[in-house]
């Protein structure tokens, strides 16, 4: 992974064979980014989605194998409990242009992954909510 920051905003490049989200997190510790927002595209060869089921309170998780192209994925940087809390979704596709989408668990990047990281000033932290089932932001 290499960056260069610019004000409040990072362009990041995750290499070939490096994990998405640990990347993001790597980054998100050196740089002390607390708070932010991420978007991104890229080249996968393994994929990790899922789709949280509210009556179980659980997520359905599904791991793809191929050739993918990440073509949107978004989300978000708070804290949880002090650490880096990543929560994203994203759309890929396969060879046959078929398009997929979710919650987004993890990926290996097969090519390059770029993604854009808008830091934004303070902290919002994140809070187990019983009812709902899952960690919400907390003001």
């Amino acid at each position: 992974m290499d960056f260069r920051k610019f004000s409040n905003n990072y362009v990041v490049r995750i290499d070939k064979g490096e994990e998405i989200i640990s990347s993001i997190k790597e980054l998100c510790l050196k740089e002390e980014i607390k708070t932010g927002s991420i978007s991104g595209i890229g080249a996968c060869d393994l994929i990790e989605i899922g789709l949280f089921n509210v009556k179980t309170k659980e997520y359905k998780t599904e791991v793809f194998k191929g050739m993918f192209e990440i073509t949107s994925l978004t989300g978000n940087i708070t804290r949880k409990d002090g650490e880096v809390y990543i929560h994203l979704h994203v759309n890929f596709s396969d060879e046959t242009n078929t398009v997929r989408g979710g919650h987004f668990v993890k990926a290996d990047v097969s090519a390059a992954c770029e993604v854009i990281i808008n830091k934004i000033e303070g902290a919002v932290d994140r809070e187990f909510n019983q009812e709902i089932g899952l960690n919400l932001l907390k003001f």
